[in-house]
């Protein structure tokens, strides 16, 4: 296939394109990706380095949910949590 300007090229081309190009990038990534699980299948603290992976997978997990599950405190009620322990600071009584 020749190489002409994108401006050039029939849209379905460019989509035909655009999926020939996701697809070879997700075959190289599965090629990567089972090119390194038979290397670490080959090693022989396999039960060991799954333990680990298990610890840090689960490590990341608490960490995740404990980034987006958690509520952040309301805004006025902390600004008025300020404003009490300055007044409590300063003395005042109002």
């Amino acid at each position: 296939m020749t190489s002409t300007p994108s401006g050039d090229r029939d849209p379905a081309e460019q989509a035909v394109q655009l999926v020939a190009g996701l697809a070879d990038l997700a075959v190289s990534t599965v090629g990567s990706a089972v090119g390194t699980l038979r290397g670490l299948l080959r090693r022989s603290d396999g039960p060991e380095l799954a333990r680990e992976a298990r610890r840090d997978l689960m490590a990341r997990g608490r960490i995740a949910l404990d980034r987006y599950a958690s509520v952040p405190p309301a805004h006025l009620e902390v600004l008025a949590q300020h404003v009490v322990a300055r007044r409590a600071a300063s003395g005042d009584d109002v």
